[in-house]
């Protein structure tokens, strides 16, 4: 159709204006630290707290006793608080490994041999996995629990040459079975679309180190992992096209279809506390926190650092604190600096710390990609409801997920508002109004007990000593967001033709984010800056397309002065 009228007429023309902007991809925050099973080392993104008790577990036995570990805690309040996505990385001492199925039988071999024809394991590691053993009355398991697993091969048919798998929990009994999944129409043909493999998953993810010492995870296997429970290790005997030409199952397969029986899983290595008895809650110290050490810590760090692979906006590591563990402290304000996208929330002391020893920690600091609390709380254990020691950074990815929520990233996760810790009982002690000035002028955000309020957060600065707006911790959460976003949106660009309309592309979507964010009271003012004048032919020839982008951040009010003038009968107010 003619887009210009040559002679009169009317010419109809369309403007589509109503593509959708993309919404920034929401993540949440990450937790490092000791779980009572789970993948060590490998990061693993949890959406409730329920989905994190299936994957990480409860609490774990030490001597006589029964603990909580904190990162299970502070996993417990975020989701409490809000929290929609939660990045864990176990941490051990040790080798770990995982458990495998100690038996999936099929008889008929020649020689009457009864073998198994494939075998699966658990993504979890850890002798907690162990369920092989005695087995008492009505089918149970004397080393079954929640934690672990059983399995039950069920409607084994040789006619069609499939089967069903069921993954149970360790603790249940023949006749009160729980059934966590259930496969259906399974088949050991490695070219059906039902092949075992294919429906249930058999990746596997270790951690390597290659020549040059970075670290990093292989994935071995097919087929991605749709089980929460299991994986396939191995299908030892396969039946590749099960039916001839009549559609009869061959004979030299039939044998191989498993029968049914019920199982366990077993050979799963790794023990918590082997080296030393765990130290937990307030008893945590220098060479001991919750029975690890600092360089446990260290792998983990070091993949967290991969900005491609793991995304989180805050990450806090409980048990771990600046003064006795400077080098893991270091990395994680490291892996914060270098990526760019997160901020670190941080204790300096353990227990029982005065306030000059606290400040002092604080001093050799100086990011503004990390913030500090202090003092220690106390919340209830979320399995015993005991009421146990923790430091700050275990209830404060709560608060930000709360702040988040109830308002922005860019608001400041402090106040009575936005600041309020909801499970935390008391604090290690009520500081005054003389030791709060202490802390905030050190750059130690204060958690104060206020009669009828509770504890509060009551401060928000960032560990930079130098004044300026990233002194402050919603303008470098306000930073954070908008480079995560605005990245986004320039990823799309890249091999895109360096021209104009690439350009308006990007200031049609970043203007009207900026917009919206101004309008929910994240910025004063902004201008972005992306034409002839900053993409120049010199430029351009380099194969570069340069944005500027100019913001001022909405500042808070944390100190209010208000003066009473009190004036005498008859005064006339000024105007």
């Amino acid at each position: 159709m003619a887009e210009t009228l040559l002679s009169p007429g009317v010419l109809a023309r369309e403007n589509d204006q109503s593509f959708i902007t993309a919404q920034p991809i929401v993540v949440g925050s990450a937790i490092v630290g000791p779980t009572a099973k789970g993948p060590v080392n490998i990061p693993t993104l949890v959406t409730s707290f329920s989905d994190y008790q299936n994957k990480f577990g409860a609490q774990v036995a030490s001597g006589s006793n029964f603990y909580t570990y904190f990162t299970s805690i502070a996993a417990y309040n975020y989701f409490q608080e809000g929290g929609e996505t939660l990045l864990v990385t176990r941490v051990a001492s040790g080798s770990f490994t995982a458990a495998s199925s100690s038996f999936v039988s099929a008889s008929g071999f020649a020689g009457g041999k009864t073998l198994s024809v494939f075998e699966v394991q658990t993504p979890s590691e850890g002798t907690l996995m162990n369920s092989s053993g005695p087995v008492g009355s009505n089918g149970t398991l004397l080393s079954g629990s929640s934690d672990n697993l059983r399995f039950e091969i069920t409607s084994a048919s040789t006619s069609s040459g499939t089967f069903a798998l069921l993954v149970r929990r360790g603790d249940d009994t023949e006749t009160n079975k729980i059934v966590l999944e259930t496969w259906t129409n399974l088949s050991l043909d490695p070219v059906a679309s039902n092949y075992i493999s294919r429906v249930i998953g058999d990746q596997v993810q270790t951690v390597q180190t290659d020549a040059d010492g970075t670290t990093y995870i292989q994935v071995s296997g097919s087929y991605a992992n749709k089980s929460r429970y299991i994986t396939v290790k191995a299908v030892n005997y396969q039946t590749p096209n099960y039916f001839d030409n009549n559609g009869q199952p061959k004979a030299a397969f039939t044998s191989s279809i498993p029968t049914a029986t019920s199982g366990t899983f077993g050979g799963a290595v790794g023990t918590p506390f082997t080296s030393m008895a765990a130290n937990f809650y307030e008893n945590i110290g220098s060479t001991n926190t919750q029975g690890l050490v600092g360089t446990n810590y260290d792998t983990a760090l070091a993949l967290l650092s991969n900005q491609d692979e793991y995304a989180y906006s805050s990450i806090a590591v409980p048990g771990i604190y600046a003064a006795d563990y400077s080098t893991q402290i270091t990395k994680l304000i490291n892996n914060a600096e270098e990526r760019g996208d997160n901020i670190a929330i941080i204790d300096l002391v353990k227990y029982a710390q005065t306030v000059t020893s606290t400040t002092s920690a604080a001093s050799s600091q100086n990011t503004s990609y990390a913030a500090a609390y202090w003092p220690w709380v106390q919340t209830p254990d979320p399995y015993s409801g005991n009421i146990v020691w923790v430091p700050a950074s275990t209830l404060m990815p709560a608060v930000y997920a709360f702040n988040d929520n109830a308002a922005e990233a860019w608001f400041a996760p402090a106040g009575f508002n936005r600041g309020g810790l909801a499970t935390a009982v008391r604090a290690e002690r009520r500081l005054t109004q003389a030791e709060r000035d202490t802390l905030y002028q050190a750059k130690v955000n204060p958690i104060a007990t206020f009669p009828n309020q509770g504890l509060v957060v009551f401060g928000q600065k960032t560990l930079q000593t130098k004044a300026s707006a990233l002194d402050r911790v919603n303008v470098r959460r306000l930073l954070i967001t908008l480079k995560s976003f605005i990245s986004q949106i320039a990823d799309n660009l890249v091999f895109e033709q360096n021209s104009i309309a690439t350009r308006n592309s990007f200031l049609s979507q970043v203007n009207p984010y900026l917009a919206s964010v101004q309008q929910r009271q994240g910025l004063y003012a902004f201008k972005v800056i992306m034409d002839d004048s900053n993409n120049t032919a010199d430029v351009i020839d380099r194969n570069q397309l340069v944005g500027q982008i100019y913001i001022q951040p909405t500042k808070t009010a944390e100190f209010i002065y208000l003066d009473f003038n009190i004036l005498p009968t008859g005064a006339t107010f000024p105007a």
